[in-house]
């Protein structure tokens, strides 16, 4: 099945170029730092922006995630900012695509269709529920669908068959393969293990996979970018601007001095990824 979206299905139309996607949580470091930080990862050579919807209960999320997204819901950040944040993103760039990720409580308080309706506008691609099941998910994905935006979803190590085959009848975009059990920036990578699920998943699903999760430096990337179609990033790249944050700080600097210390931390530090994937023609 192939993306409706046009923006995602351009993104992977180089066979010869691993995506790499990038996972921020929209409003840190600040409300005002998320486009900016979204342009930056892009000159980075961002593929597609994964955008992490802060919700007070994420399950999935290890202690960084966690941390980004409490700050962010300490800033008045809900999902109605989170799509203000992707229509200020749009207008100055129409060609990058954003994929929303998040919890379901959030859109169904808004409503799915009147979500589908505001995301269309505001720009957003894809949209990743972590907690609706792919057996709950029809009539979403048909209003997704209907808004030209693609449905994302999850595989695990401990997914079945069965769970692989459905995601593959209903998935568009791409797949985001977690390549670890657990939460978050935990655990170790295991390239050969993930090279070998990946195979068993593409028996069943059509469309590009990537691989997030553990992915740390630019050598587990390089090593994943031989099996995957994409390998996205969160963690780290999270890390990376708190520590730039936290510099800032110690010497007394201002909130914006800090803002565009962590947008720069990202995009040099994501750029080096960026230059050890295969890039294509």
């Amino acid at each position: 099945m192939n993306s409706s979206n046009k923006r995602l299905l351009a993104s992977f139309a180089d066979k010869g170029r691993t995506a790499l996607i990038p996972y921020i949580t929209a409003g840190d470091p600040s409300i005002e730092a998320t486009p900016r930080l979204m342009h930056a990862l892009v000159r980075a050579g961002a593929d597609v922006i994964e955008l992490g919807v802060p919700f007070s209960d994420p399950m999935a999320d290890g202690p960084v995630i966690q941390r980004a997204g409490e700050r962010a819901i300490c800033r008045g950040v809900g999902l109605r900012q989170v799509l203000d944040m992707v229509a200020e993103f749009r207008l100055q760039n129409q060609d990058t695509p954003v994929v929303l990720m998040g919890y379901a409580n959030p859109i169904e308080r808004m409503g799915p269709a009147v979500f589908a309706e505001r995301a269309q506008q505001a720009g957003v691609d894809g949209v990743l529920v972590v907690d609706y099941p792919p057996e709950e998910i029809e009539s979403f994905a048909e209003l997704l669908g209907k808004a030209e935006i693609d449905p994302i979803f999850l595989l695990a190590p401990t997914s079945t068959q069965e769970r692989m085959s459905k995601i593959g009848q209903l998935a568009r975009g791409y797949v985001y393969y977690v390549s670890l059990k657990g939460v978050t920036g935990a655990g170790h990578l295991d390239t050969a293990d993930v090279a070998a699920r990946l195979a068993e998943i593409r028996r069943h699903v059509s469309i590009p996979v990537g691989v997030g999760f553990g992915i740390r430096d630019a050598d587990s990337a390089k090593r994943l970018s031989e099996c995957a179609d994409a390998v996205v990033i969160g963690s780290k790249l999270i890390e990376t601007m708190e520590a730039a944050v936290a510099q800032v700080s110690q010497r007394g600097g201002s909130p914006e001095e800090a803002d565009t210390a962590a947008i720069e931390a990202a995009e040099g530090w994501l750029a080096g990824i960026r230059r050890v994937l295969p890039s294509g023609g």
